[in-house]
């Protein structure tokens, strides 16, 4: 009897399924997929997700600044009669254009407004162009030393064109003539925009006071708006130029040079 019952016990014993092993291939590869699913939602959120939380986020600033000086303008000139609304066949009212200080590194000066990208679009301006003081939390920057809103020579600005709100996304899409209004406490500094051009990075001849002009004395108000081309790359930077139009004083009420455009 005791020869009967070893052969079952062991028929069993090879019929159960052995243990599964792990091996550390497999434990290094679902490691890296998960890593890269973490990649990939992070890629998603930053270009698209994250873009057009942070571009509401800009706007929504730069609206809020420009309501600010509407109302302190209003608490400072009661007497004032209520400004006009933006009518393109009014006469414009204009004057000519105070120069305001330049602006310390990340402090903010004026808000960007460009019909062609929205009726909405509104970003805030600061001074100094690094990522961590004003371009990435802020919007756009004024690169030092350059000149003001206005002023004879080149205004000179930076902004991302994609990712944390993409300023200058549509960089590409303008049109000549189109309006590049620059609202600050003051009034709106009205330019047009004249062309695009292409230039390697190291092509710092674009914030010259007459841009790409070696030696030339600037009798012209300039501004000059640079991101990077591509888009997703720095092979290249995008230039957009345009010449200055008018300014229009707060008294007189939002310019028409801010209506739609079709």
């Amino acid at each position: 009897m005791d020869d009967a019952l070893p052969g079952p016990r062991r028929a069993a014993r090879r019929d159960r399924p052995a243990p599964r092993r792990t091996s550390v291939v497999g434990v290094i590869g679902e490691i890296l997929i998960t890593a890269g699913v973490i990649v990939l939602l992070y890629v998603v959120w930053q270009l698209w997700v994250g873009d057009l939380i942070y571009g509401a986020e800009r706007n929504a600033e730069g609206t809020e600044l420009s309501q600010e000086w509407q109302q302190q303008y209003e608490e400072q000139n009661p007497e004032a009669a209520p400004a006009p609304s933006a009518d393109p066949a009014a006469e414009p009212v204009t004057a000519p254009p105070p120069v305001i200080p330049e602006p310390g590194d990340g402090q903010e000066f004026a808000v960007m407004r460009i019909p062609r990208f929205g009726s909405d679009y509104a970003m805030p301006m600061a001074g100094g162009v690094t990522r961590s003081r004003t371009l990435d939390p802020i919007g756009i920057g004024h690169y030092p030393g350059t000149k003001m809103p206005g002023e004879a020579g080149n205004f000179a600005l930076a902004a991302h064109r994609t990712t944390w709100g993409k300023p200058f996304n549509r960089i590409a899409d303008l049109h000549v003539g189109d309006a590049i209004v620059v609202e600050t406490q003051e009034g709106w500094y009205t330019y047009r925009f004249r062309t695009l051009q292409y230039v390697k990075p190291n092509e710092v001849e674009v914030l010259l006071p007459v841009p790409q002009a070696m030696d030339v004395p600037a009798g012209t108000a300039y501004i000059t708006l640079t991101s990077c081309s591509p888009m997703f790359a720095m092979t290249e930077r995008i230039v957009a130029y345009g010449v200055f139009d008018s300014f229009t004083p707060r008294s007189a009420g939002e310019p028409a040079s801010l209506q739609a455009v079709a």
